[in-house]
């Protein structure tokens, strides 16, 4: 078996950083994209600074706690949601001519956002209490799983299993189950 990548960053391996990067390229930059979705530029930059994130604390991946990917994806998105407390706190320097006037063609994203905003509550609805506050605290609220353990004072491992059965039926429900996407990259 080949040594994991974020080990041979850890190592200084010169090669492994391209690895990385083709490796885990697409699934930083599809976070980065869902996270971020007004803003190209700063997901560009948000996919940098995560990836600089990565290299610095590869030698803290341990697999026995997690896949490389979920390592990846845990790392990314923590760095998205600050960003995103970042900017919320940061006053809007827009004028006020540029927020009045919405742009060509976002009245019909917003109709279709606002379709798949309720297929999804309707598939949240259908989940087991505990699936759906979890999910929950996660998603919306932005919790860590550790932090809605703590939060519930429930196992770790509990929440984990909430959460990832929660997302699998969600997908199950909104036609999303062979997305092509891995397990891993959605939690």
């Amino acid at each position: 078996m080949a040594q994991a990548i974020l080990k041979r960053i850890a190592s200084n391996e010169t090669s492994a950083v391209q690895d990385c990067l083709d490796a885990y390229g697409g699934l930083v930059w599809s976070l980065a994209r869902r996270m971020l979705p007004n803003n190209s530029e700063e997901a560009e930059d948000a996919v940098q600074e995560i990836f600089i994130d990565i290299w610095k604390h590869a030698g803290r991946f341990d697999e026995t706690q997690a896949s490389e990917t979920t390592f990846v994806a845990m790392i990314a998105r923590r760095r998205l949601i600050d960003r995103i407390r970042k900017q919320n706190r940061q006053p809007n320097t827009d004028s006020m001519d540029d927020i009045s006037v919405e742009p060509a063609g976002q009245v019909h994203q917003n109709i279709q956002m606002t379709v798949e905003a309720k297929e999804a509550a309707k598939a949240m609805s259908d989940l087991r209490p505990e699936q759906r506050q979890i999910l929950h605290l996660s998603i919306v609220q932005g919790f860590s799983h550790q932090e809605i353990s703590d939060a519930l004072a429930i196992p770790l491992g509990t929440v984990k299993t909430h959460a990832r059965r929660g997302l699998i039926h969600v997908r199950e429900v909104l036609g999303l189950a062979n997305s092509g996407e891995t397990k891993e990259a959605a939690v």
